[in-house]
């Protein structure tokens, strides 16, 4: 009389996958080797970081032009106020929004070597600092 129990406890019949790629990146082609891959990766992450900063930095530059009061008459502070109110409602969420995803970058980054092989690491910088030796023609001392 063996009776298995019943329960209402689920039973996964596997575990999630977990995918660390970027979204939107493609995974590595079979022909691809490992150095391409990573500059690839680089590339992509840089871009990303690039477009963020340039994002913040044009928001500050208009906050900045905005603020200047040189010599203007009332119509033309009358009419940057105008322009200023009508920014106002669009500019932030865009900043919010590029220095959230700054953030997001640089906690993937960090994960990211967590993660990672760090004898590679360490091998691709001192292959760098040989290479800077190299460059400056060795040691001198």
């Amino acid at each position: 009389m063996s009776v298995i129990p019943q329960s209402d406890v689920s039973r996964p019949s596997k575990l999630p996958t977990a995918n660390l790629l970027p979204q939107g990146a493609a995974p590595p082609a079979a022909d691809q080797n490992s150095a391409e891959y990573l500059d690839a990766v680089e590339e992509e992450w840089n871009k990303k970081v690039d477009v963020e900063i340039e994002t913040l930095a044009d928001g500050m530059v208009d906050l900045v032009n905005l603020a200047s009061i040189n010599n203007k008459d009332k119509f033309k502070i009358a009419q940057e106020t105008f322009q200023a109110q009508f920014r106002a409602e669009s500019m932030p969420s865009t900043q919010i929004r590029a220095a959230n995803s700054l953030l997001s970058i640089v906690h993937s980054m960090k994960l990211q070597l967590l993660l990672s092989d760090e004898a590679q690491i360490v091998e691709r910088r001192d292959c760098r600092a040989r290479d800077d030796l190299e460059r400056k023609g060795g040691c001198e001392g």
